[in-house]
């Protein structure tokens, strides 16, 4: 045996398992929030909603109304091909 390990006690040694359980633990935890189904819809969520917010603002916050525009004609033109799709099948 090393120097060291001769040198600590039975209680310093279990002390030292305990903390490593404890770390271990909230490790899984913190694994298993990230993990959840509903954590990374939310996560999603909100990457989405930034992407839009770039998308469509300026550096200093103003709307970019073209891109708005751009976005509203694509959104017309899918409900109105969603619309068309179901009258003619």
């Amino acid at each position: 045996m090393s120097e060291s390990t001769q040198s600590r006690s039975v209680q310093q040694i279990e002390a030292e398992i305990a903390a490593a359980r404890q770390r271990l633990a909230g490790t899984v935890d913190e694994l298993q929030h990230r993990t959840a189904p509903k954590e990374v819809l939310r996560r999603q969520v909100e990457a989405l909603k930034a992407r839009l917010v770039d998308a469509t603002h300026t550096p200093d916050g103003r709307v970019r109304t073209e891109r708005v525009a751009a976005l509203a004609a694509a959104a017309v033109a899918l409900v109105g091909l969603g619309v068309w799709r179901r009258t003619h099948n």
